[in-house]
């Protein structure tokens, strides 16, 4: 007869996480970790407030464009003594209205003194729009960050510029300066794949990231239902040997910090069931998972 104490084996998942990078995290340099506000139904104060109170670095919200806002984000921050990084992005279909409105936003937002942004994440451009203005915008965003020494990132989302990893790679070679924001989930989407296909391409991008959006997407979507089920150990190991990419990359770079924005999104990025609309997942819980596995996994 065996045994009555059975061998415990680790499940993928625990397996997964027991595996550290392969570089060491010197000291000196730090991952900041940001909390979104994307979903919180609440102040801005309140938001402050809860995210210093999980843990968060600072948090990444789109630039207000109103002085009242502004006053009540800049006072929040202040009074909880965090960080801020913004989104920059306009809605307009017309190339020019579009261009004209994104150029006035980001300008505003680089060039307030109120509290130095860690970095300005850029939602820019369109997928469908002409080349020259996509390039418009992507060379105005390197002209402003040379003139402000701000880090100036465009993000690789569906609908807007690198929306796919070999569209970004047009840009990446057009533009020696471009800098990204790495949101992969998007392309894995969009190719319906985790990208082994493209490998060369998504290394190339790797080199240019100076900010990531940690959310965990799969080849049928941007966002796993929660990142901490078994069955998702596949997608969840694939997005880490990314990330891990980027901040071994950071520290052989020279740069003193990283930053990482815990990015999991409400329903209807957040799967729910059919006629209630229940979110299958908790996205703050969620979210403040993934920074406590990215801080003990990039901890000096």
């Amino acid at each position: 007869m065996a045994g009555t104490t059975a061998a415990i084996v680790a499940s993928p998942w625990e397996s997964l996480l027991a595996n550290t990078p392969k570089f060491k995290i010197p000291e000196g340099f730090s991952i900041k970790i940001m909390g979104t506000n994307w979903g919180f139904d609440g102040t801005v104060d309140a938001f402050c407030e809860k995210a210093k109170a999980a843990g968060y670095d600072g948090i990444e919200m789109w630039w207000p464009g109103d002085k009242i806002s502004q006053d009540a984000l800049f006072a929040a921050l202040k009074k909880h003594q965090l960080d801020i990084g913004f989104l920059c992005g306009v809605g307009e279909s017309d190339p020019q209205k579009h261009l004209v409105t994104f150029k006035q936003m980001i300008h505003a937002c680089a060039h307030q003194t109120i509290q130095r942004q860690l970095y300005i994440n850029c939602h820019s451009g369109k997928d469908y729009f002409p080349e020259e203005i996509n390039n418009e915008i992507v060379q105005y965003t390197i002209d402003l960050a040379k003139e402000t020494w701000h880090t100036i990132c465009h993000e690789s989302h569906r609908s807007r510029i690198l929306f796919a990893a070999h569209v970004a790679k047009k840009y990446i070679q057009r533009f020696n300066q471009l800098r990204m924001t790495l949101d992969i989930s998007h392309w894995c989407n969009v190719h319906e794949s985790l990208l082994h296909d493209q490998e060369d391409t998504v290394q190339l991008a790797l080199t240019r990231v100076d900010h990531i959006h940690a959310r965990v997407g799969h080849p049928e979507g941007p966002q796993v239902n929660d990142p901490r089920a078994p069955e998702w150990v596949e997608a969840l190991s694939r997005h880490l040997e990314w990330w891990d990419k980027v901040v071994e990359l950071k520290i052989k770079s020279g740069a003193k910090h990283l930053t990482i924005l815990t990015e999991f999104g409400p329903p209807d990025y957040m799967p729910t069931l059919p006629y209630t609309r229940q979110p299958l997942g908790d996205q703050w819980a969620i979210n403040v998972h993934m920074m406590q596995l990215l801080r003990k996994r990039y901890q000096s």
